[in-house]
């Protein structure tokens, strides 16, 4: 009995010391969560995003050596009519 009235104070001090640093250390907790639950689903968008750029950017490169070789296609006119500021030239 007196082993355990003298080990009682100090089961109680670090279970209140533990208690303590739980209440302290929970709002870091759930801001660290936070970051953690967006930041994947951010890194996929900019993923996404930057696939969509070089997709388009691929594409853009196709059209520009197709119209090299061959000017007089529809699209080339509409794209030069688009880089120009003018109306596309009628089809002749």
């Amino acid at each position: 009995m007196r082993i355990l009235a003298l080990a009682l104070p100090l089961l109680l001090s670090a279970f209140l010391a533990r208690t303590a640093v739980d209440v302290v250390t929970l709002p870091v907790r759930v801001v660290g969560a936070g970051v953690n639950a967006v930041t994947p689903n951010q890194a996929k968008a900019d993923q996404r995003r930057g696939r969509q750029i070089r997709e388009e950017e691929q594409r853009e490169g196709r059209i520009a050596r197709r119209c090299e070789h061959h000017p007089e296609r529809d699209e080339c006119r509409a794209r030069r009519a688009a880089q120009n500021g003018d109306d596309p030239e009628p089809r002749r």
